[in-house]
């Protein structure tokens, strides 16, 4: 057992926590059960390390089958020393060290995806982690980060993400231009969601969301200008009826990918 919170392998995936570390290694942390679970279950190649806590390898039994089965190694460790590893302050008895795996580009478009949410320089960590579990519950085929957009290995998007990365593709790194390019080529409606817009209610009604569809979202703070407005082939906004001032850009996202989500099983129906 690992007792000693201050040793180098402790400090090494605590290191984890920061972009550079990651970068260099190309690992990054995984912290909690449901994480730990969901990666055991659809990606368990990409573990590289797992740890627990006796007590809690006690109560997830599920989670030492599954670990057992993968042929995934596990370290116990003090609650002092996962304490340490741990980005969040409750990391409820699991610490894994995975390995990247962004989706190229060119192997999102090439499957005549129909549903595709695309982030542009979303930088809030809650938010994309949010949108992309949104996205896979929508049952959408990717997710993907343009231009600066915050680091999808950072912690906080692994966590709000509650195992969603490793259920669809997500690719990063490109530039929007050309990711909005792919994504008509491979016949795909893009709609940039801004306040800007029309009302969504407006593009659901003329039926324009039950075909397949690339959503564009852009950055919390400025949203998408003009330049990036004029890319997409429509412009929608989701109405606000009560007196909100204004709506999480994660909540109107979800509504986005719900509302194509349900055109396009409707039309599928028909």
């Amino acid at each position: 057992m690992l007792e000693n919170p201050r040793s180098p392998r402790v400090r090494g995936v605590a290191k984890l926590a920061k972009k550079s570390a990651r970068a260099e290694s190309g690992l990054f942390l995984l912290e909690g059960p449901q994480a730990v679970a969901e990666a055991l279950t659809f990606r368990p190649s990409l573990l590289v390390e797992l740890y627990a806590t006796p007590t809690a390898f006690e109560r997830y039994p599920e989670i030492a089958e599954a670990a057992t089965d993968a042929g995934v190694d596990v370290e116990f460790v003090t609650e002092e020393v996962l304490d340490s590893m741990a980005d969040t302050v409750t990391p409820q008895g699991f610490v894994a060290v995975c390995r990247q795996f962004p989706t190229a580009m060119k192997d999102v478009f090439a499957t005549s995806p129909k549903l595709v949410a695309i982030l542009e320089e979303v930088r809030d960590p809650g938010n994309a982690g949010t949108i992309v579990r949104a996205a896979d519950a929508a049952g959408a085929d990717a997710v993907v980060f343009t231009g600066r957009a915050v680091d999808l290995y950072n912690p906080k998007v692994v966590r709000s993400s509650t195992g969603s990365i490793f259920h669809l593709p997500v690719a990063v790194g490109a530039e929007l231009a050309d990711v909005l390019e792919r994504a008509k080529a491979a016949g795909l409606t893009v709609l940039a969601a801004d306040v800007k817009g029309e009302d969504l209610l407006t593009a659901r009604n003329e039926g324009a969301l039950a075909g397949a569809t690339a959503w564009l979202f852009g950055n919390e703070a400025r949203g998408l200008p003009d330049e990036q407005l004029a890319l997409a082939d429509r412009v929608v906004t989701v109405p606000i009826y009560g007196h909100a001032e204004s709506m999480n850009l994660a909540t109107a996202a979800s509504v986005c990918l719900y509302e194509s989500a349900f055109a396009q099983r409707s039309a599928h129906h028909e």
